[in-house]
């Protein structure tokens, strides 16, 4: 038996294809985060997977900027790794000073999927931002990445379970060289 839907929404957005409601603004799911107090066990776990080669690079006040929590200005340092799966990012973040919500995660649920990210579409990001505070969501982080990738978080575990990431990467931006690969970089 189907359970009724706690927080029904109220007008019912016209459904207007397989893939598209006529509210739709999210865009394509491009970034899946895993949380983790140890990025190097998550990451040999992922490389068992084949997922990877993975760049990781540590996240301070050099690399972040305008950074926020809760509302709040703030200093947090993280290990950020990346790797590219066809269409799609996989990131690994451990936190390792300061307050963030990639901490709270961990002390909250332990290792796992902490957010999820999407690239807007065409919206530009800053409306992407305000239709997410229209609709009642809280950012709960933002800040700027290696001086140019501004990013937002927003309280949506509410209603299904998980954090959305919106963000911006100006066009031509290139990320600076990682500090490390695992398990090597790729040849060439």
């Amino acid at each position: 038996m189907t359970r009724p839907i706690e927080r029904p929404l109220t007008p019912v957005p016209e459904v207007l294809g397989e893939r598209a409601l006529a509210n739709s603004f999210l865009g394509d799911l491009i970034q899946v985060c895993v949380v983790a107090r140890d990025h190097r066990r998550a990451l040999a776990g992922m490389v068992r997977l084949g997922i990877g080669p993975w760049t990781i690079r540590r996240i301070d006040a050099t690399r972040l900027a305008d950074f926020t929590y809760r509302g709040a200005p703030a200093t947090t340092e993280m290990i950020l790794c990346l790797a590219n799966a066809r269409d799609m990012n996989w990131e690994v973040i451990e936190p390792l000073s300061g307050p963030s919500i990639y901490a709270d995660f961990l002390a909250r649920h332990g290792d796992g999927v902490q957010h999820l990210a999407f690239n807007g579409g065409d919206l530009p990001y800053p409306e992407r931002v305000a239709r997410l505070t229209a609709l009642g969501y809280q950012p709960v982080q933002t800040g700027t990445l290696f001086g140019g990738i501004r990013f937002a978080y927003f309280a949506t575990e509410p209603d299904f379970g998980s954090v959305i990431e919106v963000f911006d990467v100006p066009a031509g931006f290139r990320l600076p060289a990682p500090d490390a690969w695992y398990p090597a970089p790729p040849p060439g």
